[in-house]
Parts: structure tokens; sequence; C-alpha cells
């Protein structure tokens, strides 16, 4: 028998706030990235996500859309800490999340230095202020990050032309033995210089330093990038646990960069249409196996506080859905959700901690109600049991509510 999973996570696509979210993320208690953008476009049509249950998931109906009494929904909480794409993605895969620890680089600056050169590494430790970070073997920055919320992740930047990805990954893997924080983010570029990162050190409130990563020109020429997560164990998610069986696994969008997948493909993308037509293209080849795909310009949208170029991606999403399932047989799984909220009206930039849209579709199966889940790895967790592999570090299977594996 042949089958396939397939998971399209529409990033920061929220349905309103967590229960938890005044004290967890004082401000996203009022969240609702659907509910903004249809108060800025109460005219909006999805026919697609409609007709899979997005309405039935948000619980309101709007002027042009509607309750499907024939689709497969629920919803999910979020049990990563805060509202994250990369923890997010890491929940969906199976992993259990660990709380991390919000650290300014200052407070591990000696204990990182200290730990490197017993590893055999040579560590310079650059003075601005007063405030520290690292070079080490003369092409690779350690500091604060200083895009994210401040104290939530590392950077390990280099300029790939003067040292390996590979050799800067091995460093930022000994970083993350003695970080705690949310991610260590290792990323480099070719065509820059050590000038250029010097060139991009910044400081914020008076206690973070960095290289700030749009300034150090890494992103014009040979990017590439990976991200450690704190507490992420890639042997116990389902990408691995799934390849390790033979079974192909294909991740499409962001979710390419930031999920470890080292015996399947993984293809970076970020242009909605290019993004859906490859995961098109992606389950039309595969007969057998696991996929999943981000699209990341919605949430990009949610950032740049924009509901029109949110309600333009969606649109764009929805009509590659509409291609996508008439390919899909009875044995065919496809789940539509989100990973967190990214409210375009909720007055910053950030992501809001929000529940998710689980929509299920299964061609046979109607009117199944999956309610709501306490974490996205239920998600790994029924794709590993629908496959009859071992399940992943957490979640509880749903395969037994939507049909027979």
């Amino acid at each position: 028998m042949t089958k396939r999973f397939i998971i399209i996570v529409l990033d920061g696509f929220g349905i309103g706030a967590m229960h938890d979210a005044a004290l967890a993320r004082a401000g996203d208690e009022n969240a609702n990235t659907l509910r903004s953008i249809l108060h800025d476009f109460p005219d909006l049509k999805l026919p697609t996500l409609e007709k899979l249950g997005l309405m039935n998931a948000f619980g309101y109906e709007s002027e042009n859309m509607k309750f499907n009494p024939l689709a497969n929904f629920g919803r999910s909480e979020l049990m990563h800490n805060g509202a994250d794409t990369f923890m997010g993605h890491q929940e969906i895969m199976g992993t259990k999340p660990k709380k991390p620890q919000f650290v300014p680089f200052q407070q591990k600056v000696d204990e990182v230095e200290k730990y490197l050169v017993e590893h055999g590494h040579h560590v310079d430790v650059i003075n601005r202020s007063g405030l520290r970070y690292l070079v080490v073997d003369q092409y690779v920055t350690v500091a604060d990050n200083l895009e994210a919320d401040l104290g939530m992740c590392y950077n390990v930047t280099a300029p790939l032309d003067y040292i390996s990805f590979e050799k800067e990954y091995e460093i930022a893997k000994l970083v993350r033995d003695v970080a705690t924080v949310a991610r260590v983010i290792v990323f480099g570029g070719t065509g820059n210089n050590m000038q250029d990162l010097f060139n991009a050190e910044e400081i914020k409130e008076g206690k973070y330093i960095g290289i700030a990563s749009a300034k150090s020109k890494s992103y014009d020429q040979g990017y590439q990038c990976l991200h450690l997560g704190y507490g992420v164990n890639k042997e116990v998610q389902a990408p691995t646990i799934l390849t390790k069986m033979g079974i192909p696994c294909t991740l499409i969008g962001k979710v390419a960069d930031i999920v470890a997948n080292d015996l399947g493909k993984s293809i970076s993308c970020v242009p909605t249409p290019e993004v859906m037509d490859i995961t098109l293209k992606s389950i039309q080849e595969m007969d057998h196996g696991f996929i999943c795909t981000n699209v990341q310009e919605t949430d990009l949208a949610g950032h740049a506080q924009n509901s029109k170029r949110y309600v333009e991606v969606l649109q764009q999403a929805d009509a590659g859905l509409a291609k996508i399932l008439p390919e899909l047989n009875e044995d065919d799984i496809l789940i539509i959700q989100a990973d967190h909220g990214n409210d375009p009206n909720i007055g910053h930039s950030k992501h809001t901690r929000e529940c998710v849209p689980l929509l299920i579709y299964r061609k046979g199966y109607s009117g199944i109600q999956i309610g709501t889940r306490k974490t996205m790895s239920d998600m790994g967790a029924s794709c590993c049991e629908y496959f009859d592999a071992p399940a992943p570090e957490n979640g509880t299977s749903f395969i037994d509510l939507i049909g027979d594996k």
C-alpha cells in the first residue's frame, strides 16, 4: 500500500490567543491573527481553506466564509515557550519543548570562551565599552543575536570565503553545549570579510552586543544557515525516525532550514507560489512518504504589520491548495496548520501566542472533529503512527479519529 502524510504550515496564522497569553506574553491576550485580517478585509474569500474547515476551527463565520459541516478540523495549543517558528516546528516534529533561559551573552562569554579553548580553538575576546564578544579561529564571531527578543539567541557568524561552514558549524555546536538560550544560530555568506562583520557591530540597551545580520553582508551571496535549538534531539523527531525506516521525507520552505532531515530531501524556498508548486510536484513524484511545507510569507507579512500583504499570501496558498487536493487519494492525509500567530494589528512586529487551526483532509472522511490538542507534537505522533513507526519524544496520535492506518 502506498500512502502519504502531508503537513502544510501557514507560518504565523493564529486563530486566537492562548489561555496563558496574558502571563506568558503580556499583550498577546488580545491577539487573533485571522480576526484582524477579516477586520481589515471583511470580503476575504479563501474557498479551499473554507472547504477544509477554516471557519469551523476559528469558531466564527465571516461575510464570505462559512462553516462547512463536512470538514474535518480541530485546533492546537502551543507547548513551547513563547511563540517561535523554530521551536514551533521542532514541536510539530515531536520534540518535547524544554524551557530556555533569556541570558545576555555577557553572562556566558567567559564560560563559552573556556569551553572553546578546552576543545582546541583559539579565542580572541573583543571588548567594546565593557561589552565583550568572541572571535574564534580568526574568522568566527560569537555574540548576541540582535534581531530576535534580546537574550533569546546567540549568533555564530563567519565570512565563508575564509573558513568553511562545516568548521563554523562545529564551533557553533560547542557554543550550543554551553548555552541555555533558545537558539544558537550559525550562518555566513561569501563575498564579505571580517571587516564587514566588525562594521556591523551594534550595542543594544547597553548590555547586548552583536553583529547585525543584515549589515554583515552575509545575506548577499553564498548564504548558509542552521539553527541549533535548546533541548532539540533530531533522533526523536518524525523526519529522522521515518527516514531511518526507509520512508522518504521531504521538507519544503523554511522548515527545510530549521528541522534536521539528514537522510531525506530538504528544499529551501520563500516565494509562496513557488513553495506551493514545489509541494505539488513533490506529491506527484512521491508515492509513499512524508512531506512538510512551510509557507513563510504569511509570517513575514505579520512581521511587517501588513494585513493587505497577508491576504495576498493567503490567496496564493489557497490557490496552491486547490491544485493539491485532486492529487490526493484515500490513503493520503493532508493537514493544514500554523505554528503560532502573527497578528498584523497587535501593535508590534513580533509573533503572537495563539492557538492554531488544524484542518484535515482525507478523501472519504467528513465531519470529524479532533478537538483542541494540547501540543502540536500530536501531528508528528500521528504521522509516525500512520507509518507504523516508533513514536517521537512527544505528542499523542489522533490517527484513530480519522480512519484506519
